[in-house]
């Protein structure tokens, strides 16, 4: 009877460190998505500002990360180097994540 009681409360340990690693690995995932869409986004805008996309830099930001189901929370664009923050959620945590391109400083 011990020995049951024993191994139900291991299963039932194993089995919550299994759902929290599951939760960080996916908010780790969820991170990382939200900083390539940073990126994408800031290089959008670069290349609008130096023309070799058409439209406003800030909106190929924002199409680029609506596109990818995060919203843009600030766009500058200082000549032809564009810096973008981007926001987005995971389990209704927020994240946040920002990109710088250009030519190099």
């Amino acid at each position: 009877m011990a020995g049951t009681v024993v191994a139900v409360g291991a299963m039932g340990f194993t089995a919550a460190l299994a759902l929290g690693l599951a939760a960080v690995g996916g908010a780790a995932g969820a991170s990382q998505r939200v900083a390539g869409v940073a990126d994408a986004a800031a290089l959008a805008a670069a290349d609008a500002a130096a023309g070799f996309a058409s439209g406003a830099p800030c909106t190929r930001a924002t199409d680029v990360a609506n596109a990818a189901g995060v919203d843009v929370a600030s766009c500058v664009v200082d000549d032809l180097t564009a810096t973008v923050e981007v926001v987005g959620s995971f389990a209704r945590i927020p994240l946040s994540a920002r990109a710088r391109a250009g030519p190099p400083p």
